[in-house]
Parts: structure tokens; C-alpha cells; sequence
């Protein structure tokens, strides 16, 4: 009798030490998720202040500039995307679309030095310049965040208690093919010996 209580309690205790274990990591992915779903509000949060910016951006720049009718399209139709995004891999993508859609909107932009007087105009600017840095710090810690958390899902032996609890992966937020491109630098409408001292 006395050595099958000694056996009990033994396989008590390690019952205790298992659930413990799975107890703790369990709580531990539960973490990670919910790291990375705050990292992502605050890209979000970002991601709808430029949205709403770049309306205003929109509308004075129709003033100036109201026969660029396509590239106001695509702006408008970014923001829809971005207004209608159901899940985080929805918003990614309509934030990269929204990305090129600056892009040519800022190109139109050049075209019309006018606009660069107008305060209203400098203004938006100076706030959306703010916002896309304020994006970029977000979603360097939001991909931190992924970057730890996937880590955690995949690794063994996390990964088998992340797939009977169903956690999946988290999407991560590339940085937009258009910001890894160099800028051109172009020289040739400078002229020889422009600017030199004698």
C-alpha cells in the first residue's frame, strides 16, 4: 500500500509539473497574440489618420491640379479599400495600395509648383510627412512583434500546443517595394561649370 501512494503521488506531481508547463505556455502565446494585435491597432490608428489626410491632401489638390482625374481615382478607391478592410491581411494590402497611390499622387504634385505655396497645402503636407513616419515606426514594431510571436508558434515543443489551441501565424507589414527603390538622381540639367568659383 505504501508504495502504490508513493506512486500516486509521483504521477500527482508530475501531472502538476505537465499542466503547469502547458499552463504557462498556453499563457504565453496568449501574450504574444495579444502583443501583436495592440503593435497592429497602433499601425491602424496610423493607417486611418492618413487616410483621413490624405482626403483633405485630395481636395486641395483638385483645385490645382483637377484634371488629374486618374491618379484621384486611385486615391479614392485606396481609401474605399482601406474604409472596407475586414481583417488585418485586408488592411495591409489596402495600405500598400494606398502607399502607390501616393506616390503617384505626389508625382502630380511636382507638376504644379503652385501648390507648394499654398499653406493649406504645406500644411497637409508636414502632417502626412508625419504620419508616414509614425506608420514606419509602427510597423517596424508591429513586425517585431510577428517576428516573435510566429517564432514561438512554429518552435518546437510551442508549436504543438499552438496547434491544438488554433493559433496561426500572424501576417506580417512589408515595407512597400516602392520605399526599397534608390531615388533617382538626376545631374544632366545642370550645367558645366554651374556654380563654380573663380
Amino acid at each position: 500500500m505504501k508504495g502504490g501512494t508513493i506512486a500516486i503521488i509521483v504521477v500527482a506531481v508530475l501531472l502538476l509539473l505537465l499542466g503547469g508547463c502547458v499552463a504557462g505556455q498556453y499563457n504565453q502565446l496568449v501574450s504574444g497574440r495579444a502583443e501583436v494585435q495592440n503593435k497592429w491597432a497602433q499601425v491602424d490608428n496610423q493607417l486611418q489618420r492618413r487616410n483621413d489626410l490624405i482626403g483633405n491632401l485630395v481636395e486641395t489638390v483638385k483645385g490645382a491640379a483637377g484634371q488629374e482625374q486618374t491618379v484621384f481615382g486611385e486615391i479614392a478607391q485606396a481609401r474605399a479599400a482601406m474604409a472596407g478592410a475586414k481583417t488585418r491581411e485586408q488592411s495591409i494590402q489596402a495600405a500598400q495600395g494606398m502607399d502607390g497611390a501616393i506616390g503617384r499622387l505626389l508625382v502630380v504634385v511636382e507638376n504644379y509648383p503652385q501648390l507648394k505655396s499654398m499653406e493649406s497645402f504645406t500644411s497637409l503636407m508636414d502632417e502626412i510627412a508625419g504620419t508616414e513616419n509614425r506608420i514606419a515606426v509602427a510597423r517596424g514594431r508591429y513586425n517585431d512583434g510577428v517576428r516573435i510571436f510566429n517564432t514561438s508558434v512554429r518552435s518546437f515543443p510551442m508549436n504543438v500546443l499552438a496547434g491544438f489551441f488554433k493559433f496561426s501565424e500572424a501576417p506580417g507589414y512589408p515595407v512597400p517595394e516602392a520605399a526599397k527603390a534608390a531615388p533617382k538622381v538626376d545631374f544632366s540639367s545642370l550645367k558645366p561649370g554651374a556654380g563654380a568659383t573663380k
